[in-house]
C-alpha cells in the first residue's frame, strides 16, 4: 500500500511539474545580477541541452577523511588541502568527474572572505583532477546545533556522529535568521555565478528530515527565491528523498532546473522511481545512493544508472572521521570494522575496500559519455 501511494504521488507530481514550470517561464522577465524579480525555472529544452553538454555525471559525496563534518572541512584551521588533493586524485583515477560537497553557513559567517577563498582553492584542486562540483547549502540531517570552532572527535562505531545541520534546529525554522541566511546564499552565488567548475547548486539537502517535516517549507521556499534573484550560469535543484513528503516534494520538483533525488533502495524499486521521474522531462541526477547492507550497491545500481542515463553520485568516498562505514541504525560502540561497510570506497591509505567494485566503477567510467 505504501509503495502504491508513493507512485500515485509521483505520477501526479510528474504531470503537474512541467506545466507549472513552463507557466513560470512565461511569467518571468530578464533581470540584473541581483533583483527582486525571480529568474525563471529553466525550460525543458535548456535543461536537457545543458545535460547533453556533459559526460555521464558520476562521482561521490565528498568529505576529506580528516574532517568529521562540514565545519571541520571549511574552517581555516582544519582546511586540509593535502588530503583533499590526494583523495580527489583517487577519484580521478577511477574516472569520477563530479563530487557533491556540503558548505556551511557558520563557516561563511565566521570568515566570509576566507571561506570563499577556500571554496576557490577547493575548486582549483578539483579542477586539476578534472572534477566538477555540486555545492550544497542547507541541510536538515543529523546533529541539531552546529558550533564554530574545534569540532568533536568521532564517537566510535556511530555513523556521522559529528555531522551537523545547517543552519540547525531550531534556527532553520526561525524567520528572524532568514536575512543573514539570504546574505550568505546570495554572497556565495554571486562570487561563483559564472564558474564553470561548479556543475550545479544543491540548495537544501533532505528538507524535513530530523522530524522537521513541513516546518522546513519556509526556508526551502526562500532559498529558491534567493537563488533565483542572482544571475548564475549553473542550474539549481533540491533533491527529492522522502516520497511521502508531498508538499515538500512538490516545491522541490517544480522549482528545480534539474531533478535530483536520493534512493537507497534495491534495484527494482530504484528503477521505478527513475521511470516515474523521467516523466518530468528533465535530466535526472541521483545525488545519494549505495548502502551495501540495504542492497543498494555499485554492482546493481551503478550499471542501472548508466543505462538509464541518470547521473550517479554515491554517498561516501574515503573512510575517516565521518564513520560512514557503519550503518545509520546499527552502531558498533567498540569501533570495530563491520562485516560489510555501509558506505565508502577507499581506506585512508588509498586501498580499495573492494577491488571488484573499483574495477567496475573504472570500467563503467571508461569512455564516459552521455
Amino acid at each position: 500500500m505504501k509503495k502504491t501511494k508513493i507512485f500515485l504521488f509521483l505520477l501526479l507530481l510528474v504531470i503537474v511539474a512541467p506545466v507549472e514550470a513552463q507557466q513560470k517561464q512565461k511569467q518571468a522577465t530578464k533581470r540584473p545580477a541581483i533583483s527582486s524579480v525571480q529568474s525563471p525555472v529553466w525550460s525543458l529544452e535548456k535543461a536537457n541541452a545543458w545535460y547533453q553538454q556533459h559526460a555521464w555525471i558520476t562521482g561521490a559525496n565528498f568529505l576529506p577523511s580528516t574532517a568529521i563534518n562540514q565545519l571541520e572541512m571549511w574552517q581555516a584551521e582544519t582546511f586540509d588541502e593535502a588530503t583533499i588533493d590526494r583523495e580527489l586524485g583517487w577519484a580521478e583515477n577511477i574516472g569520477f568527474n563530479t563530487m557533491r560537497v556540503f558548505l556551511h553557513s557558520l563557516a561563511w559567517k565566521q570568515d566570509t572572505a576566507g571561506f570563499k577563498q577556500r571554496m576557490a582553492r577547493y575548486l582549483s584542486i578539483a579542477d586539476k583532477h578534472h572534477i566538477q562540483t555540486i555545492f550544497v547549502f542547507f541541510d536538515d540531517c543529523w546533529n541539531k546545533v552546529p558550533l564554530i570552532g574545534k569540532q568533536p572527535d568521532p564517537k566510535p562505531g556511530i555513523h556521522n556522529s559529528g555531522w551537523v545541520q545547517d543552519p540547525g534546529d531550531p534556527f532553520s525554522m526561525d524567520s528572524t535568521n532568514f536575512p543573514l541566511l539570504e546574505r550568505y546564499v546570495k554572497n556565495v552565488l554571486q562570487a561563483f555565478a559564472t564558474d564553470r567548475r561548479i556543475l550545479l547548486w544543491d540548495l537544501y539537502n533532505e528538507p524535513g528530515n530530523s522530524g522537521k517535516l513541513e516546518k522546513s517549507i519556509p526556508l526551502l521556499t526562500k532559498v529558491f527565491q534567493w537563488a533565483r534573484s542572482v544571475q548564475i550560469n549553473q542550474p539549481i535543484s533540491a533533491g527529492l528523498w522522502a516520497w511521502d513528503f508531498e508538499k515538500l516534494n512538490a516545491i522541490q520538483v517544480v522549482n528545480s532546473d534539474v531533478v535530483t533525488y536520493h534512493d537507497y533502495e534495491e534495484p527494482q524499486w530504484h528503477l521505478r522511481v527513475i521511470q516515474m521521474l523521467k516523466s518530468t522531462g528533465r535530466p535526472l541526477i541521483c545525488t545519494e545512493y549505495m548502502a551495501r547492507t540495504r542492497n543498494s550497491r555499485f554492482s546493481n545500481i551503478l550499471p542501472l544508472l548508466k543505462k538509464e542515463k541518470v547521473g550517479a553520485i554515491n554517498w561516501g568516498f574515503v573512510t575517516g572521521k565521518s564513520n560512514t562505514i557503519y550503518a545509520w541504525d546499527t552502531p558498533m560502540p567498540d569501533g570495530g570494522e563491520p562485516n560489510e561497510w555501509f558506505h565508502d570506497i577507499f581506506y585512508r591509505d588509498g586501498t580499495p575496500y573492494r577491488k571488484d567494485e573499483v574495477n567496475l566503477i573504472t570500467k563503467l567510467n571508461k569512455g564516459n559519455s552521455n
